[in-house]
């Protein structure tokens, strides 16, 4: 990478299978009828991503996906069922982060779009660590807001003996990639807004919105929401941003958009 260049890479890192009904809300599809009683919502893939950008200015990764130890580490939440995970070997987090030749020591920034088992499933490798931990205030009041050892799909091992930073607004952590505040689908959701020479400006946008069909228009809520209103106005919100910066909106589980996306090794300048 020449000085001053921004390189971002979208690391797959897996997936889960779920019900469709998790992440939209359509009744359409999911919803049954007089003439069909018992419809079903339709099982799909759920992919999951981490962003790692390598800037002049320090290394930062965005969230850290899904454990190897799934199976176990959720046993406890009466969960595994409804969410099971599907990964090769290639495509567990430490596994990418080995393929881009990065080793946790180097992460300069981790920031965490939210707490949840599949964004900050493997938050505890960087126990230790120099890094800049970050979170919005209202994820980490929440998420260590509660007694036990989880909270759903909150695990307080995953992420509890990091020290945090937390940002209430939207912030500029390095020059050209924001913190955007985009609440709803947990207490404080977060979106990622890069600004890249050569390609424009991206937005991830994390469970904010889950996929294409959530983003509409019209807006189409999911199943899994913390804030129906906030949620909505988060929505709008980066529709806002991207209509006026011509972003490319990556949503946080598109399986469909996945398949098209530039992703390890290859990258984003």
């Amino acid at each position: 990478m020449s000085s001053g260049e921004i390189k971002l890479t979208v690391m797959p890192v897996g997936k889960f299978e779920a019900s469709l009904s998790w992440l939209l809300f359509d009744p359409a599809r999911v919803v049954g009828t007089r003439q069909e009683p018992h419809k079903a919502a339709p099982w799909v893939d759920v992919p999951v991503h981490s962003v790692l950008i390598q800037h002049p200015e320090g290394n930062l990764l965005w969230d850290t996906g899904l454990p190897r130890d799934w199976e176990t580490k959720w046993a406890p939440t009466g969960l595994t069922d409804y969410w099971p995970v599907v990964a090769e070997e290639q495509e567990w987090f430490d596994s990418r982060l080995r393929q881009a030749g990065v080793e946790t020591g180097d992460i300069d920034f981790l920031v965490f779009s939210h707490l949840h088992w599949d964004h900050a499933g493997n938050g505890w490798m960087f126990n230790g660590t120099d890094a800049k931990v970050v979170c919005s205030q209202a994820e980490y009041e929440g998420a260590f807001g509660f007694d036990g050892y989880c909270d759903g799909p909150f695990i307080r091992s995953d992420y509890g003996e990091l020290p945090f930073e937390t940002v209430q607004e939207d912030t500029e952590i390095l020059p050209g990639v924001t913190l955007l505040q985009t609440p709803g689908h947990t207490w404080g959701t977060m979106s990622l807004q890069v600004d890249l020479p050569d390609t424009g400006t991206m937005i991830f946008t994390s469970d904010a919105i889950f996929l294409g069909d959530n983003f509409g228009p019209p807006a189409v809520t999911p199943g899994i929401v913390h804030d129906s209103q906030k949620w909505l106005s988060s929505v709008e919100k980066i529709r806002g941003i991207a209509e006026r910066t011509d972003a490319t909106v990556i949503f946080g589980h598109d399986a469909e958009q996945a398949k098209h996306m530039r992703s390890a090794p290859d990258y984003y300048t």
